[in-house]
């Protein structure tokens, strides 16, 4: 037992935190849904033979029996059995005794095998679906009593790897890096990483991943993976490989359809030679409201899906609720603010002023301190102060009161009168333009939104573009008081919602989310201020741009994307079914290609 005192062998585990091991174990198997199918990362303290020890979070085995016959060796497999979807699997042994005799054996067993014996079972009456490569001998066992010459036999310090090819389900082995070629073919599916031990003072310890194995497996997975995906690209085809064309060309035009992408669905149907009969006015409008969306402006996306499809939000109030939700949220992200409206009434295409850049951010709720040490101000008063404005002039000298709306630390309305803004952004309320502010401006001029008179405008005809910055008139309440007003129109939309008892949970979920972010001084660092990533809008986006499409008798999904949900979903079919070249079928890898 020399061995074991001379202190922590090189496949001892290490002092790594258990994130740094599941990161690596992710990085070996991305495949594997371990929520369904667990990774083996330990031995079993219940399936083993009670001659069996485990210590140092059940990765150390050593043997405790007499040792004096054959009927004394004992097992221990590991907590899961291999998911298929690994494609290829590998753990290592660390020898850190050979002990009396060093009859050790490395290797695999069905669920429900005796322990009592060897892996790849020595003993009459031997089981079946028990395979293992033996130190004493170097010969590997596949359920008999009878083993076959394999390689060198192994003692203590030596690591020994076990391999399983989940694709052609066959079993190798190495000795210390070194791969030693096939031992076991035809596999049956679930088996257990197993080791056994036989005389006194065995002892070893394995690896499942946590740490860098010394045989470098990374590198077979990839030749596993570039040959997994030569057979699907020399997959063939059927002979009528023109109507097979012409059917991806279809679903790659759908798709650019679905999404707005107008100009790039026209210039594909002409590459490829197709028809293009779509509704450009109909893309265009899904187009500005997309956009309006992604820019965080959900009050003018409301208003607009409102006005351009009549009925669609009235009658799919899930839908609007989930719509207000994200203007909630926009709302204390700053990024939907009250603007100035066209005499027609519809809300202008704007730039919004970014949330603080301080390190410190401060939620709108934090204004209401203002209130508690003016408690002798009226509303009204508060608001007439709110509406007062340093005023600029316009071309003609009368005063403009449209300025840049910024939502300020403290969650009130200022209106951005700075010298850089007037010198950045082209005095836009003096009806100018400046071609040094960015590279919209510069190239498209039309694009600031305002008149010669100095009014904000929209120009319908002409693509949105959401970052230029355009005049908003001053709001009329604090900032907190309209977040707070907008919060209980929500809570009672909400109320009313409830009857609906499918959609009930979902929406108070997605309440609670909206209204938690007022609890924080600083929402996006908070708990929940993963709702103020723009990343956020996509969902959101998909869902309003996928209702418009179905009010138009249009598929709510693409048939490009359906098909590959599709695919997503038969890969995960093979991996219940045990095909282990699920590993290796990733869509985005091979779409990426």
């Amino acid at each position: 037992m020399a061995a074991v005192s001379n202190g922590r062998s090189a496949m001892d585990p290490q002092p790594e935190t258990q994130n740094v091991a599941v990161d690596r174990l992710k990085r070996l198997y991305p495949a594997v849904n371990e929520e369904k199918s667990p990774l083996p990362r330990a031995w079993s303290p219940k399936e083993k033979y009670n001659y069996i020890g485990l210590s140092q979070n059940n990765l150390r085995v050593h043997y405790k029996g007499h040792g004096k016959t054959h009927r004394d060796a004992a097992s221990v497999q590991a907590t899961h059995p291999i998911p298929a979807a690994c494609g290829l699997y590998y753990f290592e042994v660390k020898i850190v005794s050979k002990g009396r005799d060093g009859y050790m054996g490395i290797g695999l067993s069905a669920q429900g095998v005796n322990m009592n014996r060897l892996p790849g079972g020595v003993l009459l009456g031997w089981d079946k679906q028990s395979y293992g490569y033996h130190g004493d001998d170097g010969h590997s066992f596949c359920s008999s009593g009878t083993g076959q010459p394999y390689g060198p036999t192994f003692t203590t310090g030596d690591v020994i790897g076990c391999g399983v090819n989940l694709i052609d389900n066959t079993c190798f082995y190495t000795k210390n890096g070194h791969h030693l070629g096939t031992a076991f073919t035809d596999l049956p599916p679930n088996l257990y990483p197993t080791v056994g031990l036989q005389t006194p003072g065995e002892v070893v310890d394995a690896n499942f991943g946590q740490e860098p194995f010394v045989f470098d497996i990374e590198d077979m997975m990839r030749e596993l993976g570039t040959r997994t995906r030569m057979e699907i690209n020399d997959f063939p085809v059927p002979e009528s490989h023109g109507e097979w064309q012409a059917i991806l060309n279809k679903m790659v035009s759908t798709y650019l359809v679905h999404h707005g992408y107008c100009n790039t669905a026209e210039a594909f149907a002409h590459i490829t030679e197709q028809p293009f009969n779509e509704d450009i006015v109909s893309i265009k409008n899904r187009q500005k409201i997309l956009k309006l969306v992604l820019a965080g402006r959900m009050g003018e996306a409301i208003e607009r899906t409102s006005r351009l499809y009549p009925g669609l939000l009235e009658n799919n109030q899930n839908l609007l609720f989930m719509l207000k939700c994200r203007q909630f949220v926009e709302m204390v992200n700053g990024s939907d603010v009250e603007i100035c409206h066209r005499k027609s009434g519809y809300s202008p295409s704007y730039s919004v002023s970014p949330r603080p850049s301080s390190p410190i951010q401060t939620s709108v709720i934090q204004s209401t301190k203002n209130y508690s040490n003016k408690s002798k101000q009226t509303v009204e008063e508060m608001n007439q102060n709110n509406t007062t404005t340093t005023t600029a002039p316009t071309h003609n000298g009368s005063s403009c009161n449209e300025v840049p709306v910024i939502l300020t630390d403290d969650g009130d309305v200022e209106m951005d009168t700075t010298e850089e803004y007037r010198n950045g952004h082209g005095d836009a309320c003096n009806g100018k333009t400046n071609n040094s502010t960015n590279g919209y401006q510069n190239g498209n001029s039309h694009n600031n939104n305002v008149t010669q008179d100095g009014e904000c405008c929209d120009n319908e005809d002409e693509d949105m573009d959401v970052d230029v910055p355009v005049c908003r008139k001053s709001c009329s309440k604090p900032a907190v008081e309209r977040i707070l007003e907008f919060g209980r129109e929500l809570y009672s939309m909400s109320q009313r919602l409830t009857v609906d008892k499918g959609s009930s949970e979902t929406n108070q979920k997605m309440l609670e989310d909206a209204f938690s972010l007022l609890a924080y001084s600083n929402p996006w660092a908070s708990p929940v201020g993963w709702q103020l990533q723009p990343s956020q809008r996509e969902s959101v986006c998909a869902s309003l741009n996928s209702a418009i499409l179905e009010s138009n008798k249009k598929p709510r999904k693409p048939p490009l994307e359906v098909a590959i949900a599709h695919a997503h979903e038969l890969v995960k079919l093979m991996s219940t079914s045990g095909l282990g070249s699920c590993a290796f079928a990733s869509l985005v890898e091979i779409l990426d290609q």
